[in-house]
């Protein structure tokens, strides 16, 4: 006979609660016993067998709650399930009696609806898929429920439908079966038809268990609406959940930051040149006996120069120019 974990840990769990009634039951008869009993030493003796009895139904109904609660979780971590799929044989139900109606109804018409109520992977996730083994298509896992927390064993603490504003995180959790390690899931989140946020990866976990899934937004990114988590195990679909968000998110917080950039001023720096030329050429001729002829001949020129920037400042340069040519001519008329 083929058992897993936690049938396993059933079984003894049982068994445990067997034995515990029956030493409770013999403690009982032990107390009756004594009850009846005129011989002091005896009806002691007897007595104190009977509270051993009851000392030990104590410890095995103490056992059996420790087996229940912790068995299967240490024995998953000390043995790793394989991930040999266990085949489950199938019910064929027989029905015993079979009505044939009188009257038949022939629809006039028949309609196909657009979309069919069955989830379907996206193209555009399944395209990310990593894992090359082959998920087990008997996979079974639990409709999700929903908190904002969970414990150490991934088990939800309060539960919820409904979530009001602000939120950060929410989780939610599952029991599965029957999962192959390194096989692709995915876990696929909806608001009202919009995906808002998916993951997909290798599983990590064991055959079975309990799992989670979890989203974690900006709390002004959960608006409120009708949420949908879809599970997926490989493209083929296992379980969604739903959850209600009410409530107006907090509006984020606008960090203006303002630059300042120097722009330089312009400089105005006009340059004005004003170069007057002043030519003074007299010419002064003197007649003297003996001849005398006395050229002169001055020259002056003068550059003037104006230079605004932006304090208005001249210069006047002059530069004189003289030049002086004299001729003297003398004709002698002494005779010796």
């Amino acid at each position: 006979m083929n058992l897993d974990i936690q049938t396993t840990v059933r079984t003894i769990f049982i068994f445990l609660i067997i034995a515990c009634s029956a030493v409770v039951f013999t403690a009982v008869r032990a107390f009756r016993e004594a009850a009846r009993l005129r011989f002091f030493l005896k009806k002691r003796e007897l007595l104190a067998r009977a509270w051993k009895f009851i000392f030990f139904a104590i410890l095995i109904g103490g056992f059996a709650i420790l087996v229940n609660t912790f068995a299967e979780p240490l024995t998953y971590r000390v043995f790793p399930p394989s991930p040999t799929v266990t085949l489950t044989p199938t019910i064929t139900l027989m029905p015993t009696v079979t009505v044939t109606p009188t009257v038949t109804i022939t629809p006039t018409t028949t309609k196909t609806p657009e979309f069919t109520s069955t989830p379907i992977m996206p193209v555009v996730i399944s395209q990310d898929f990593t894992s090359e083994v082959t998920p087990n298509p008997e996979a079974v896992f639990s409709n999700p429920v929903f908190s904002k927390r969970i414990d150490k064993e991934y088990q939800p603490i309060d539960t919820a439908d409904t979530f009001e504003n602000p939120i950060d995180t929410i989780y939610g959790s599952f029991s599965y079966e029957r999962m192959i390690i390194n096989s692709q899931w995915s876990a696929l989140w909806f608001r009202d038809g919009e995906l808002v946020f998916y993951e997909t990866k290798q599983w990590n976990g064991a055959s079975g268990g309990y799992g989670y899934t979890d989203c974690s937004l900006p709390a002004d990114q959960w608006l409120p609406g009708t949420y949908e988590v879809q599970i997926f195990v490989g493209k083929i679909w296992k379980a969604s959940g739903t959850f209600t968000i009410t409530g107006t998110p907090p509006t984020p917080t606008i960090t203006a930051t303002a630059t300042i950039t120097n722009i330089p001023t312009s400089t105005l720096a006009p340059t004005s040149t004003l170069e007057p030329t002043a030519t003074l050429t007299p010419t002064l001729t003197f007649s003297i006996t003996p001849s005398l002829t006395n050229t002169l001949v001055p020259s002056v020129t003068a550059t003037l120069t104006f230079t605004p920037n932006p304090s208005q400042t001249a210069t006047i340069t002059p530069v004189p120019i003289a030049t002086l040519v004299p001729t003297a001519t003398r004709w002698s008329t002494i005779y010796r």
